[in-house]
């Protein structure tokens, strides 16, 4: 059997082959497709309703809410109201509420293992890869297209393989490897491609730092990211009540053909803040140094999980905010509200002065308390700062 990296092995069995090729175009079976409120029964359910035919399979299919939730815009409330009302028609039982930011409860909930593949109706969905599942993000369209049949169209992408080596410096973290990559690639460096993250420094990392590394592979233009599961991946979805975890069969092929490696010297690399309005405007930290923030948010699918919060309680303690900056939390699901609770996290983080918002992706989206003023300059734990993104159009946004 000819060597396939990861991702190959993935669309291989979705597709029902022995072996793929990049460029091949095939049909896979999806194992797990994935809607919030924002994509989800407005639109892809909607579509799926003009047809008049049934979801192919509803345990496969997974819907929550986090988008226009802690919101009492009228369209908002609608949103919630058509979301509901769909799911009760459906009788989907995969249905989690307003409990967290999607790609987080996925793994959370047991739903994700290695060796899956699986479509979200978000970009971000490529954050499923830290576990060595391959997903990707998809549209109305497409959405529509799986629920009827349960199948898609893939043209396998080509590998770019990520090594990064090293340890970590303190101080530095996942987000500033991706940053890196951000900034020395750009948005579209890895157009249509899978990337593969490995080399002993992402083998060091928890779980939660992985997820940072395969969410902003769309940042990258990435088809999606991914790592090879281990040990740690084995013990965190066991911890999520997850079993039956097959690690061996789903490694890539040491030699196995990818189109580019590029390698990160993890111990060399300096802090990184991506300048606005562009997440490859990333640079040291020491280039912003000086830049009045009018806001500081953490929060979103990349940056507040539980190892974020508590990196982020280690830095604030014992410190007070600006008395001219708004600093707002958002756990990413509850579950990490009520440990970093019990840990004393949030308590540090409210006497440095930040105010913790409800779980959602409000702030990342220019949604709630935490959407951006007029002309007002933020800096956020998110995975993108275009225009617009956070607040009105006057209003910038970077990242760090």
């Amino acid at each position: 059997m000819m060597s396939m990296t990861l991702s190959e092995k993935i669309i291989a069995k979705a597709a029902g082959q022995d072996s793929v090729v990049p460029g091949e175009i095939v049909v896979c079976a999806v194992d797990l497709a994935m809607m919030h409120d924002s994509s989800g029964p407005r639109r892809a359910g909607k579509y799926l309703d003009e047809l008049g035919v049934p979801i192919w399979d509803k345990d496969k299919l997974v819907i929550i809410t986090d988008h226009y939730i802690n919101d009492p815009d009228p369209g908002s409330i609608r949103t919630q109201e058509i979301t509901h009302q769909w799911v009760a028609d459906k009788g989907i039982e995969n249905f989690y509420p307003e409990q967290g930011i999607c790609h987080v409860i996925l793994p959370e909930k047991g739903h994700i293992k290695p060796g899956l593949f699986c479509v979200g109706a978000d970009s971000h969905s490529t954050t499923a890869g830290a576990y060595g599942a391959f997903m990707v993000g998809v549209g109305a369209t497409e959405m529509t297209g799986v629920l009827a049949t349960g199948e898609i169209w893939v043209r396998v992408p080509e590998t770019l393989r990520i090594n990064v080596t090293g340890r970590l410096s303190p101080g530095v973290a996942a987000k500033d490897v991706i940053l890196k990559l951000c900034g020395d690639i750009g948005v579209m460096g890895a157009n249509y491609m899978a990337v593969e993250y490995g080399g002993d420094a992402v083998k060091a990392m928890t779980m939660d730092e992985r997820m940072t590394l395969t969410n902003m592979a769309a940042e990258l233009g990435a088809k999606t990211g991914i790592i090879a599961p281990d040990a740690v991946t084995v013990e965190t979805l066991a911890d999520y009540g997850a079993d039956n975890v097959d690690v061996e069969t789903w490694q890539g092929d040491d030699d196995a053909k990818v189109a580019r490696t590029i390698d990160i010297n993890g111990a060399g690399l300096a802090p990184q803040v991506a300048a606005p309005s562009n997440p490859e405007n990333a640079a040291n930290v020491g280039i912003s140094a000086g830049t009045k923030v009018g806001q500081a948010y953490i929060g979103a699918c990349t940056g507040a999980k539980l190892d974020d919060l508590r990196m982020a309680a280690q830095i604030v303690k014992g410190r007070q905010k600006s008395v001219n900056t708004r600093f707002f939390v958002a756990p990413a699901t509850h579950r990490i509200r009520d440990i970093a609770a019990k840990e004393g996290i949030l308590k540090i983080l409210e006497d440095a002065g930040a105010k913790i918002l409800p779980t959602g992706c409000g702030g990342c989206i220019g949604l709630g308390d935490a959407r951006l003023d007029e002309g007002m300059t933020g800096i956020s734990s998110t995975n993108r700062n275009i225009v617009g993104r956070a607040g009105p159009a006057t209003s910038k946004r970077s990242l760090g």
